[in-house]
């Protein structure tokens, strides 16, 4: 099966996929699109998996131990006070992490909302150049951080 997880991560193989933050051992780190809380990622596995149990536990451990390390760095580098992890797989029927960043700014009315209770529609999308300096910032505390990241 081919989900836009497959197509994401064929396309940052291919280096063309703008969102890239960095490479992990793991798989990617990217911009979500859209920005529904700045700084929100994903991580993607490569190679690509259906779920987290399709893994071998030396896999399952290095992509969770990705996930939350890219966590305490968006956590840092965000000044976040959390972050709300999620995986689904409900309508891309393969493996990624969702990592949201959440400030102690947000409105009121956000900060104890689930993501999926954001207004997405209103939220910026990924833009290169709106994103560049947001993505490089990123991708060094990333590389500077986490083991493995390239």
């Amino acid at each position: 099966m081919t989900t836009a997880i497959h197509r994401r991560v064929a396309a940052l193989r291919e280096g063309v996929d703008l969102t890239k933050v960095a490479r992990l051992r793991s798989g990617w780190l990217v911009l979500g699109s859209p920005q529904v809380v700045p700084g929100y990622c994903l991580l993607l596995p490569d190679p690509v998996v259906p779920d987290l149990n399709a893994f071998t536990g030396a896999e399952r451990m290095q992509f969770l131990q990705d996930m939350a390390e890219c966590g305490d760095v968006l956590r840092d580098e965000m000044g976040a006070v959390r972050i709300n992890y999620a995986m689904f797989g409900n309508v891309e029927p393969a493996l990624h992490a969702h990592l949201f960043p959440r400030r102690s700014d947000e409105p009121a009315a956000q900060v104890t909302a689930q993501p999926w209770a954001l207004d997405w529609e209103a939220a910026a999308s990924f833009d290169s150049s709106l994103h560049r300096e947001l993505r490089e910032r990123l991708s060094a505390a990333i590389r500077a951080r986490v083991s493995g990241a390239c």
